[in-house]
C-alpha cells in the first residue's frame, strides 16, 4: 500500500489489475520463447506516439513539450486510436512484415496487448532504463493477469465506462436503461468496443456480467441489435462521440469518464454520470511494437511520465485514474477538489456496482464478438 492513495482506491485498482486486464489468449508469459528486449542506445531523434484523443495535457507547457525540452527528442503525437480492434486492424498488416508505420509507442487495452505479444508484435521493456517506473508504479498495478511481470505493458491510465450526458437536453438521466428509452430515440450512441457495450447492456437487464451465461450474453447482443435496427441508437462510436455531444447530435453517449471532463471545458452541460446499474472498469497501457524505429526514445518518454510531478500534470488535465504513486499528495496542494475527485481516485462506494472488462475468451468470446459485429453493422 502507499500513503498517497486511500485503501479503497487501491482495492479498486488491485481488482482492476487482477480481473479487468485479462486476455483472450493463454497467459502471455507462459511460453518458452521471449520477445526481444528494447536495445540500449542513445536517446534522441524523432519519436512517433499513437494515442487516443484527449489523453494528455496539451500546449507549450504540456507534457510533450516538456519531454522534448528535457530530452531533445522531436515528438510526433498522433491522436489516431479510436477503437482497440479498429486500430489493431490498421496496424496488423504492417506488423506482419516487421513495420510499424513509423510508430514507436502505442497505447492499447491490456487484453489486446497480451494478444499482440503472443503474436510476436511487441517488445519487452529494459527496466534498467525505467527507474521512475520501477519506483513509482502503484503496487496494485504491478502484476495484472494479462502481463504478470509487466514485461510488455506499462499502465498509462485507467478509467470507467458510464454515461456522458447533455444534461440540458436529457435531464435526470442516471441509468443504462435510459439508452433504450424511446423518448431518446435517435439521440443515443453506444461504443464499438464490445467489452463495454455488451456488459453494460447486461447490467441494464439486471444481469451481472461476471455471472452471465452464453444465452445472457447473446440476449444482450440481441437487445443492442434491436435498438440499432429501430433507430434508437443513432450510431456506434469509438472516441468520436466527443464531437457529437457538443453539437447536440447525441444527447446520451456510452463513454469514458475522463472525456466528459474535457468536454465540460467548452460545454458545461456535458456531464459524466455513474449509472445506478454501475460502470465498467478498464485500463490502457503503453507498448513498444516490434520494429519500432526509436524504441529508446519511447522508453525515455515512458520513464518521464512516471515522474509524479509530470503525472500530476496529466491527471489534472485528463481526469482518469492515475497509475503513479505520489500524485494525490501533489494534487492536494495544487487543487484539493482534484485530490478528492472520484474520477481520479475512485472509492469502493463509488464503484460498488461496477464490473471489470471481461476476458471472454475461447468459443464464447468468438460467438459473442461475431454476433456483436453483426449487430453494429461492421
Amino acid at each position: 500500500m502507499t500513503r498517497w492513495m486511500p485503501v479503497a482506491t487501491l482495492a479498486v485498482l488491485a481488482s482492476l489489475a487482477a480481473a479487468g486486464c485479462g486476455t483472450d489468449e493463454p497467459t502471455a508469459t507462459s511460453g518458452d520463447e521471449k520477445a526481444p528486449v528494447v536495445k540500449k542506445g542513445e536517446v534522441g531523434g524523432k519519436l512517433t506516439i499513437s494515442q487516443w484523443p484527449l489523453y494528455i495535457d496539451p500546449g507549450k507547457r504540456g507534457t510533450i513539450a516538456e519531454f522534448e525540452k528535457a530530452s531533445g527528442v522531436d515528438v510526433k503525437y498522433v491522436e489516431e486510436i479510436n477503437d482497440n480492434n479498429e486500430f489493431f486492424g490498421k496496424l496488423r498488416p504492417l506488423l506482419e512484415r516487421g513495420d510499424t508505420g513509423g510508430r514507436s509507442m502505442i497505447t492499447l487495452s491490456d487484453w489486446l496487448a497480451a494478444r499482440m505479444y503472443k503474436l510476436g508484435y511487441l517488445q519487452r521493456f529494459d527496466y534498467s532504463q525505467l527507474p521512475n517506473v520501477k519506483k513509482n508504479m502503484l503496487p496494485a498495478l504491478r502484476h495484472p493477469a494479462a502481463d504478470p511481470k509487466r514485461e510488455f505493458t506499462i499502465p498509462w491510465q485507467s478509467g470507467m465506462t458510464g454515461l456522458i450526458v447533455r444534461s440540458d437536453l436529457a435531464p435526470g438521466v442516471d441509468e443504462i436503461a435510459d439508452l433504450f428509452d424511446p423518448k431518446y430515440k435517435g439521440k443515443v450512441s453506444m461504443l464499438t468496443e464490445m467489452r463495454d457495450t455488451v456488459p453494460m447492456t447486461l447490467k441494464s437487464m439486471g444481469i451481472d456480467p461476471d455471472k452471465a451465461s452464453k444465452d445472457d450474453w447473446l440476449s444482450a447482443v440481441d437487445k443492442v441489435a434491436e435498438a440499432a435496427g429501430s433507430g434508437q441508437i443513432r450510431k456506434f462510436t469509438g472516441n468520436e462521440y466527443i464531437k457529437d455531444l457538443p453539437k447536440g447530435d447525441t444527447w446520451i453517449a456510452l463513454g469514458w469518464s475522463g472525456d466528459a471532463v474535457q468536454l465540460q471545458k467548452d460545454s458545461p452541460s456535458i456531464k459524466f454520470v455513474m449509472p445506478k446499474e454501475g460502470c465498467m472498469l478498464w485500463s490502457t497501457s503503453m507498448e513498444i511494437p516490434a520494429g519500432a524505429p526509436n524504441a529508446q526514445a519511447a522508453q525515455a518518454f515512458i520513464n518521464f511520465v512516471y515522474d509524479p510531478e509530470v503525472q500530476a500534470d496529466i491527471a489534472e488535465w485528463v481526469n482518469y485514474v492515475t497509475p503513479v504513486q505520489g500524485v494525490k499528495e501533489i494534487l492536494r496542494k495544487r487543487d484539493p477538489a482534484l485530490a478528492n475527485s472520484q474520477l481520479i481516485f475512485p472509492s469502493e462506494q463509488y464503484t460498488a456496482n461496477c464490473s471489470f472488462e471481461p476476458v471472454l475468451g475461447g468459443q464464447l468470446g468468438q460467438e459473442v464478438t461475431e454476433a456483436f459485429q453483426r449487430a453494429i453493422g461492421s
